[in-house]
This record gives structure tokens, sequence and C-alpha cells, in this order.
């Protein structure tokens, strides 16, 4: 019994020599994105402010492709040592139920942090008859004609946010996907289609040129950029609220000293008020979590989303 105490403690002491001066080379930082975009964005940002306080560079590297199952796979595959990380939003828990994939968002990962949520608004044609939430329910349960709603493509997180919020309203809506956001806009900006639920960064500013109509946010509370913009919850739609988020994951089985030391820097990283200041200008709400946290937030969204993709029998493009 003694030896094995002391076998085990030998080796517990040898493991945490190994990564006692953890990070001591360069971080790769997988975005499973093109570069450009605004999950790019947001994973500039954390890998430049990130190598500041690891003193150690984080280079970001972009794998695009399969909806960001490239990039997944990557990590789930790399070595569980904290030096390849996956910084991933929504479609973490989105793609496995749309396509067959050979990684476990849950399974195959340690959640290090959440780093931001990206509050979603509806939003009307400037011209349209619909300006409230009620009205907008009311006239799809009246009408024989269904309202049209676009999304960024089939699948994506803005197409399942709208499905979830007719489910939760208990209406009817048509879907008609663009390959993109940009083409989602023009489409309602020309009254193609009738409504539309994207970001704060891309499409309020719109409303701000009398081009678009801002009905609700459909975050818990109201936004501090937007205080004037009420709630979904506060419009009647209680127990509803839905949000884009990213965050930052390792392999599974990479060392807790690892995952702790990455935890902490990520949140003390995020509470710095120029790194809010610039999440906030790319349309995100900062917010740092715990380990716990986020791994109970991917199980949940994982979930959610299944539901609603099993339901409407929704197939990945």
């Amino acid at each position: 019994m003694l030896k094995s105490a002391l076998f085990f403690l030998v080796c517990f002491l040898e493991f945490s020599l190994v990564y006692a001066d953890f990070p001591d080379k360069t971080i790769r930082l997988i975005v499973p994105f093109p570069a450009g975009g605004g999950a790019d964005a947001v994973a500039r940002l954390v890998a430049d402010r990130l190598s500041i306080r690891l003193d150690q560079t984080v280079l970001v590297d972009n794998k695009a492709g399969a909806g960001g199952s490239i990039g997944a796979l990557t990590v789930a595959n790399a070595p569980a040592d904290g030096y390849t990380l996956l910084i991933n939003n929504n479609g973490h828990a989105i793609v496995p139920n749309l396509q067959p994939v050979t990684w476990d968002p849950v399974k195959d990962f340690v959640a290090i942090s959440q780093v931001s949520v990206l509050p979603m608004i509806l939003f009307t044609n400037v011209n349209s008859p619909i300006t409230s939430i009620s009205q907008l329910i009311s006239l799809a349960k009246s009408s024989s004609q269904s309202l049209t709603y676009g999304s960024s493509g089939i699948g994506g997180p803005l197409h399942l946010g709208m499905e979830l919020f007719a489910k939760r309203a208990d209406i009817k809506l048509l879907h008609v996907p663009y390959k993109g956001n940009a083409p989602m806009v023009a489409a309602l900006l020309s009254e193609e289609i009738d409504l539309s639920m994207d970001t704060r960064a891309i499409s309020y500013p719109l409303t701000q040129q009398g081009k678009l109509r801002a009905l609700a946010v459909l975050s818990a509370k109201r936004l501090k950029s937007t205080p004037e913009l009420p709630t979904i919850n506060e419009l009647g739609l209680t127990g509803f609220t839905y949000e884009g988020w990213q965050g930052i994951f390792a392999p599974k089985n990479t060392p807790p000293s690892v995952v702790a030391k990455l935890n902490k820097e990520l949140n003390l990283m995020i509470d710095q008020v120029d790194v809010r200041k610039k999440l906030e200008d790319l349309g995100n709400e900062p917010h740092p979590s715990t380990p716990k946290e986020f791994a109970d937030l991917i199980q949940s969204e994982f979930i959610r989303y299944k539901k609603i993709i099993t339901e409407n029998q929704i197939k990945g493009e």
C-alpha cells in the first residue's frame, strides 16, 4: 500500500513539474473559419492579448471548411498539452447535429472559458407594417400567407434561432436562406423578406440610418450599448432568450493545471477595460466564465439545437 502511494505521489510530482512552466513555446489558436470575419476578429484580439499575459506567442491559425468541422477536428486530434486551442461559436454545438463528424463537441474537448456573447436582435424593414413583437405574432397567426425570414444559410445560428423563436411564439414562418449575412441584410432592405435575426454590430447601425426597424433584443437583459431596445421577455415572450457565443476549447485530457492557468489568464484578459471595449466594438458582450459554466453551456446548447434540428428535419448544406 505504501509503495503504491509513493509511486502515485512521484508520478503526480513529475506530472506537475512537466507543466509548471506552461507555456514555454508557441500556442496555436485554431479558428475554424476564414480570416476576415467576426469570429476571426475576436480570435485575433484574444491571441494578441493572451500573448501578453502569458509572455508567449499565441498564433492564430485559420482552418476553415465543413462548417467549422475541419478546425474542430484538428484540435480534437492534437496533443492534450494546451499548445493547440480552438476558438469556436454556436457552430460547435450545431454542426455535429447537422452532418456526420468524427468528433464530439463535449467528449473530445475540455471547455476552457467562454469569451463573449453575441446579442441577437429581431429586425424588419422600416416600411414594414410590423412594428412590435405582438403584432408580428398576431399577423403570423392570422395571415393566409406566411411571413418570411432570411438567414445566412441553412442550419446556421440565425436559421436555428428563428426556428426556436417561431416555436416559442407558436407561429409558422417561411425560411429563405441566403449565401451569407450580406445578401440576407440586402434582402431585408429591399423588402424581399419580412424579418431577420441579426447581430447588433451588423444590422443595428442600419436602424440608426432609418433603413431597418429593431423590434427586440433576444438577450435576458437590455444591452448597455442599446438601452432603449427592450428585451423580447419584456414584450411578452417570457422565458425565451437566444444569443450567439464564442469560447475557447482544448483537447480532452488536457492537464487540469493547464486548463486552470488558461482560464485564469483568459478571464483576467477579458476583464481588461480596453479588451472589453474592443469586444463591444465588434458587437460582442464580454462574458468570462469558469470551465464548468462553459461546459454546461455547450451541453445545453447541443441538446437545444438537436431538438430543433430534428423536429424541423433540417439537413446541412
